[in-house]
């Protein structure tokens, strides 16, 4: 007797349970030969596509996976609103010159190269090519892989200014990428000339903005009138349904833009509730992005590649070259450190999310194309992707292994100084130092003393003695009450020239470090003081650089550098320590 005559093992979920578990299996294997994860769930996918499991045999049906793209469109959503949620503006002091020159070399240098090289060295390798599939090559090279790319940085734990200069370019590039896009397709398809295809750009990025704001904005509403702090995640997961659902008939890549923009506009209106979701969505982060990645592998047919396999090496490494020069070229006018001059265009290689949606509104009936131009940018475009996914990560990782930025994000002792905390060029008497420093204090840093109250109690610690500690330091400070919170705050002032004051040593201040310190952090605070004061004493080469940083960046890496761990050291490592000499102190006792 047959008891199971509908036995079947293509149920949706019961596939998606292979594929995660799988994926999971394969991102571990690959962490152990010390490759990112997600490179290996990209790779269980292309495995797993090559088994035709039930239900998910590419082959016999092309359209197998398509009823799991619901899921897949809430995850590229909540990378896109992640990423948006990244553009805090007010973190984002300094670093503007560097995004906006990166922005422009990306929308320029990048499309510009990468559509000539297909375009000549395409022509050489196959007759057929022509202006227009270079010139869509030209605008899909532009995109990146937000959602790949903030994953290696977390598995990496990187922070420093390359990991912060990645973070804030990656969701723009791929805007950047979508505007161009737009631009060249309406162009090409309807020959209604420029200035209609540039209409066809403000309009879509107009309608998703719009979108994605009013979906934050109603979140914030409902937020200050029904909804409790408990729910604050789930009304984040509705912010990025919502968004792309409303925006879904406005392109494949209007689900993209509309999340982003929400994310932009939630995190600058109440930034604590992207907090909040994120540490909602965080906690089985690890299984969204698994199943993810593991479908994007399945969906890229290796098989493809032989018969062109000349046009996707040649797209390849014109879009690493493009990428390369002009992430240098960026980098180099804005007045960038070394490293980030170097490791930035190796480091945007990751190709994806964006892109595979570029691809297919390429590919769709709607598009206008020829069937050889679709035919060519679908299959040449999505095997370089596939070459990309799989090297793109480990090349992200290198890059920020080559910088030292490698396991940085844990907490250290200087932490509170990052690039939007320093300024340079300081200059004017006492009162005026203090008076902008304090201004930026405020303008970078949550703060519930009143402004006036706290610049009145620094002056007032000034007054009764000096905070000039010689060789060209001077650390006025004042302590604040702020209730629930023990974490000292501080930004820098740094003067190339000198500053003539009234000082011990009669030098001219060259750094200024103002501190506001909880009443319950006084022993961290003489950390502080002692941590910086022997930097500044004990080596005149870190004394020099810091003085002359040219860059709030070029500050930040002297006081982030391997050179200063023993100062500026990471607080687990010190605790650690400490725990151990204790034990010791307990046995020899």
């Amino acid at each position: 007797m047959d008891f199971f005559p509908n036995l079947h093992f293509d149920d949706p979920l019961f596939n998606m349970a292979v594929v995660l578990t799988a994926g999971v299996l394969g991102g571990e294997l690959f962490a152990l030969i010390r490759l990112p994860k997600v490179t290996g769930w990209i790779a269980t996918g292309i495995l797993l596509r090559q088994l035709r499991l039930p239900g998910m045999d590419t082959v016999l049906d092309p359209q197998a996976l398509d009823r799991f793209g619901p899921y897949m469109n809430f995850v590229l959503g909540f990378i896109a609103f992640t990423v948006g949620a990244s553009l805090y503006f007010g973190s984002l002091r300094n670093t503007g010159k560097r995004i906006g020159l990166l922005l422009l070399g990306e929308a320029m240098i990048t499309p510009t190269l990468v559509g000539s090289v297909m375009y000549f060295g395409g022509k050489w390798l196959d007759p057929s090519m022509s202006l227009p599939p270079a010139a869509l090559f030209a605008a899909i090279a532009i995109a990146g892989a937000p959602g790949t790319t903030v994953l290696v940085i977390q598995e990496a734990r990187a922070r420093g200014i390359l990991t912060r200069t990645l973070l804030a370019a990656i969701g723009l590039i791929d805007m950047v990428a979508v505007a161009v896009f737009v631009f060249i397709s309406t162009f090409l398809a309807d020959e209604s000339g420029w200035i209609h295809a540039l209409e066809s750009v403000g309009v879509q990025f107009a309608v998703t903005l719009a979108i994605g704001a009013t979906c934050a904005l109603l979140a914030i509403v409902m937020v200050r009138t029904l909804v409790s702090p408990a729910f604050l995640g789930p009304l984040m997961v509705a912010v990025v349904l919502g968004a792309w659902g409303a925006a879904a008939s406005f392109g494949t890549s209007g689900g993209i833009l509309a999340c982003t923009f929400a994310g932009i506009t939630l995190t600058n209106s109440r930034h604590d509730l992207v907090r909040s979701g994120e540490a909602y969505l965080n906690s089985i982060g690890g299984a969204l992005f698994a199943l993810f990645y593991t479908f994007a592998g399945m969906k890229l047919d290796f098989t493809q590649i032989p018969p062109v396999i000349g046009l996707v090496a040649l797209y390849f490494l014109a879009r690493l070259f493009a990428k390369t020069i002009s992430a240098y070229t960026a980098m180099s006018l804005s007045g960038a450190t070394d490293n980030v001059r170097k490791y930035l265009g190796m480091s945007l290689l990751p190709h994806g999310g964006v892109a595979v949606g570029l691809i297919i509104l390429v590919g769709s009936e709607q598009s206008g194309f020829s069937d050889e131009i679709k035919s060519m940018v679908t299959t040449v475009g999505l095997s370089a992707l596939a070459i990309n996914q799989l090297l793109g990560p480990s090349a992200t990782r290198f890059a920020l292994t080559q910088t030292g930025e490698a396991r940085k994000d844990r907490p250290r002792l200087l932490d509170f100084l990052q690039e939007n905390r320093i300024m340079v060029d300081l200059d004017g008497d006492t009162e005026e130092i203090f008076q902008k420093l304090t201004n930026l204090l405020y303008a970078t840093t949550p703060m519930s003393t009143p402004q006036e109250k706290f610049l009145e109690s620094v002056r007032a610690r000034e007054s009764s003695q000096t905070t000039c500690l010689g060789t060209g330091l001077m650390i006025p400070h004042a302590i604040i009450d702020e209730p629930g919170d023990n974490e000292v705050k501080g930004v820098l002032g740094i003067s190339k020239k000198g500053i003539k004051l009234n000082t011990p040593d009669g030098r001219a201040v060259h750094a200024v470090l103002l501190l506001a310190t909880p009443e319950s952090s006084r022993k961290r605070h003489l950390e502080i003081l002692s941590a910086f004061a022997t930097a500044i004493t004990r080596d005149i080469n870190i004394r020099e650089q810091l003085y002359r940083s040219r860059s709030a960046a070029h500050a930040y890496e002297v006081l982030h550098a391997d050179d200063l761990n023993d100062v500026n050291y990471f607080l687990e490592d010190a605790q650690q320590r400490a725990g151990l000499l204790e034990q010791d102190e307990e046995t020899a006792s």
